[in-house]
Order: C-alpha cells, then sequence, then structure tokens
C-alpha cells in the first residue's frame, strides 16, 4: 500500500463526496484521481451515487464521473488499512 493509498483509505471510514476527499487530503484532483482508481481495482472502495445508492461495481464509470461519486472503504480496504498502521 503506497502513502497516498494509506492517507486517502484513512478518511474513507465514512462516505465522503470526491471533493471533501479532495479538501481533507494534499493532492491534486489528477492524484487523488489515480489514488482512487487503484483503489477501486483492489476493490478497497467502493462508489455511490448518494448517500445511500451503491453503484454496482459493473455500473461504475469511473474515467467520466469520479468527480460526481461519494466513497466508502471496503471491509477489505479497512482491513489492509488498519493491519499497516
Amino acid at each position: 500500500m503506497t502513502d497516498n493509498e494509506f492517507d486517502v483509505l484513512d478518511e474513507l471510514y465514512f462516505l465522503i463526496s470526491f471533493d471533501d476527499l479532495l479538501n481533507q487530503c494534499n493532492l491534486t484532483t489528477d492524484e487523488l484521481k489515480s489514488v482512487l482508481e487503484s483503489l477501486l481495482i483492489k476493490r478497497w472502495v467502493k462508489c455511490f451515487k448518494n448517500t445511500d445508492e451503491e453503484i454496482p461495481e459493473q455500473e461504475v464509470d469511473f474515467k467520466n464521473s469520479f468527480k460526481q461519486y461519494n466513497y466508502l472503504a471496503t471491509k477489505s480496504g479497512l482491513f489492509a488499512h488498519n493491519s499497516t498502521s
């Protein structure tokens, strides 16, 4: 796990919008996009349309809609985060 992945996962214990996550992390938009994409590939993060509607993995259009999504760490993401801290 990279330092940036660790820092982003640290903010994903609760559902958070992309903009709020960007404000919390010391990353550029492109850096955060790259980290989130990596976390999605590892299945350590889930995407939500709003606060209660998870987007099925096969329907996530990350490339075009990453700024509109809300994010939350998965159980495996939290486990990975806690085993490195």
